[in-house]
């Protein structure tokens, strides 16, 4: 496999993620008059049981692909994803279409891990971050496009079509990885299943101080945006009256990410993981106080706050990769483990800040800008504590 290939299959599997998140959005309102749900903050659910089987999944799918190759675990998690599909597709209540989505969530784990895994057993350092950066530039182009996709979806079709389509999208997949996708866990480097073992895997990624600072640090800019997420239905169509028209709206917002992510793929290998994502933390922190100071004043107009959006989301395209990059970097050994913890910790801390802000929405962007302020704040104290207070270093040696 070429290496523009490599990336664009990364780029692919881990797609599936944020194309079962938001191709939801615009079905939202579908889904709750089928099911007669009565409390438009109950439809979050759709979303947030995703992300907990997501969070939950990726505990266990490193030590597998540790143990069995990255292979057999991703195939397996891209099976049942596809068939979570099919049962949402035939779901006759709604809490049986969150059991889909949590097993959804649940295939999207293996994905995710494996992504990393694979990625961090052919590159260490700042050429790892490059390819992540270059993956990710691909990967968050979905968010970009999936809202309109499932407009137009919905406009040929019932809401259960979305999930015939990411059902299809998910067999494609599947179907490339067996074709093409190479082992890249040799037989040698396989760790043993032992819960010696794996606890000794554990205390290793959960002691190191780089590893779980970044992942927290990670996991609190992360669930700013779970909070975003989980709110633009009812923010753009409830107080900006948007309609039809919002999933426009959220794709001229996204597209910054992907612009972030080509950008940082050209300028990590020159300035490094840290300036960069301390930078971008920055600016993240500022458009987050300005976002909360124009709410509080009454003034934070649609135009303003689209602005302000694109802007968060460019930031956050430049820090993800690094920060995944910067935690990942000292695991090699054993990348799978510190991977599923990795991607555990940032989920499911993404999640309670994520569904602590949607569920505080009260028909204004006041809960939200407080949260993503505060949960900012968090993450930039964090990192201060990581570098002992000493941001924007040049160089990539781990801290021990």
């Amino acid at each position: 496999m070429g290496f523009p290939e490599f990336v664009i299959v990364i780029a692919s599997i881990m797609a599936l993620n944020p194309l079962a998140m938001d191709m939801m959005l615009p079905a939202l309102p579908n889904i709750g008059a089928a099911f007669k749900i009565p409390v438009e903050n109950h439809l979050q659910l759709v979303l947030s049981t995703f992300l907990i089987g997501f969070g939950a999944g990726q505990f266990v799918m490193g030590p597998l692909s540790d143990r069995f190759g990255r292979r057999p675990v991703l195939l397996g998690g891209m099976a049942v994803y596809a068939v979570a599909s099919v049962l949402a597709v035939i779901a006759p209540s709604f809490e049986t279409l969150l059991l889909a989505r949590a097993l959804q969530g649940l295939g999207t784990a293996a994905t995710r891990v494996i992504a990393t895994s694979i990625v961090r057993d052919c590159y260490v350092g700042r050429r790892m971050a490059s390819v992540m950066s270059l993956a990710m530039m691909i990967f968050i182009a979905v968010p970009v496009v999936a809202p309109s996709f499932g407009q137009a979806v919905l406009l040929v079709t019932a809401w259960r079509g979305i999930f015939v389509v990411l059902m299809l999208y998910g067999l494609l997949a599947l179907a490339w990885c067996v074709l093409r996708l190479p082992e890249t866990l040799p037989e040698s480097k396989r760790r043993s299943l032992a819960p010696s073992d794996v606890l000794s895997a554990f205390r290793q990624t959960l002691t190191h101080r780089q590893t779980v600072g970044y992942a927290t640090a990670a996991g609190s800019v992360i669930g700013a945006l779970f909070a975003y997420v989980f709110c633009a239905q009812q923010v753009f169509t409830g107080i900006y009256h948007l309609g039809q028209y919002f999933p426009l709206a959220f794709a001229a917002i996204a597209a910054g990410t992907a612009i972030a992510g080509f950008l940082n793929a050209r300028l990590v290998g020159r300035l490094g993981m840290r300036v960069i994502s301390h930078g971008a933390l920055t600016l993240y922190t500022a458009v987050a106080g300005v976002m909360l100071l124009t709410e509080s004043l009454g003034v934070l107009s649609l135009a303003l706050f689209m602005v302000l959006s694109a802007l968060m989301m460019f930031s956050f395209g430049m820090m993800v990769a690094n920060f995944t990059a910067l935690a990942m970097e000292p695991q090699g050994h054993i990348a799978g483990t510190a991977s599923s913890l990795y991607g555990s910790i940032t989920t499911l801390i993404g999640i309670v800040v994520g569904m602590a802000i949607g569920q505080s929405f009260d028909g204004t962007l006041l809960p939200f800008s407080i949260g993503f302020f505060l949960s900012t704040l968090a993450a930039l104290a964090i990192v201060l504590v990581v570098e002992k207070g000493r941001l924007f270093r040049p160089h990539h040696r781990p801290i021990s």
